[in-house]
């Protein structure tokens, strides 16, 4: 991961976490999940941050753990959700899971605080998790021209759908769509796959 982007989650993790908890629900997220996701499937939530997905996953018939690479936020995580488990795994690695391990893996706005390089190995290590016939879901937040920062120093990579698409391999695209996250109000490109099987 982006050690400045690390490293601004770490220094503000109850900052962060705050504020996500603070934002509308987010309903678009919980209507695609509830739609593709296998119910009942063992799924994890890499990037899981402060932990409201896992929270709501949970509670809402699916199977779910947060692996995040901030301590800051993990540590929110397990303070807010102590009935959950977060674990620490850092993109791309995501070492300690086994391959095929969950029926649905969810990663919600997290690509894009990568090194370009780190990318593509990140979209296939997360698919090499997912079990055959399981579902993938990828999104980040799309930023337009050159990579930014923002004022906490966070990366955002500027990169094309292209290059998350040529990494999915044998997959069944489900859903591939770019727009307005009913959540952050921030525009995002999101992409559903089973994996073949």
């Amino acid at each position: 991961m982006d050690r400045a982007t690390l490293a601004a989650y770490d220094k503000e993790a109850a900052a962060f976490a705050l504020a996500w908890h603070d934002q509308p629900a987010p309903v678009d997220l919980q209507e695609i999940v509830t739609r593709f996701l296998i119910k009942g499937g063992k799924t994890a939530d890499i990037g899981c941050g402060s932990g409201r997905e896992v929270a709501w996953l949970n509670a809402n018939g699916f199977l779910a753990e947060g692996f995040d690479a901030s301590e800051g936020l993990l540590t929110e995580a397990r303070s807010r959700y102590p009935q959950a488990r977060f674990t620490h795994a850092e993109l791309p690695e995501l070492s300690g899971i086994a391959s095929g391990s969950f029926d649905n893996v969810l990663c919600e706005t997290v690509i894009m605080h990568l090194d370009h390089a780190l990318i593509a190995p990140s979209v296939r290590r997360m698919l090499d998790l997912v079990k055959p016939g399981g579902v993938f879901y990828l999104s980040w937040r799309v930023t337009e021209g050159a990579d930014l920062r923002d004022a906490h120093g966070r990366l955002y990579a500027a990169f094309d759908a292209t290059q998350v698409r040529a990494e999915l391999g044998a997959v069944k695209l489900l859903l591939d769509e770019e727009l307005v996250s009913a959540s952050s109000g921030k525009a995002i490109h999101r992409i559903i796959a089973r994996k073949g099987g």
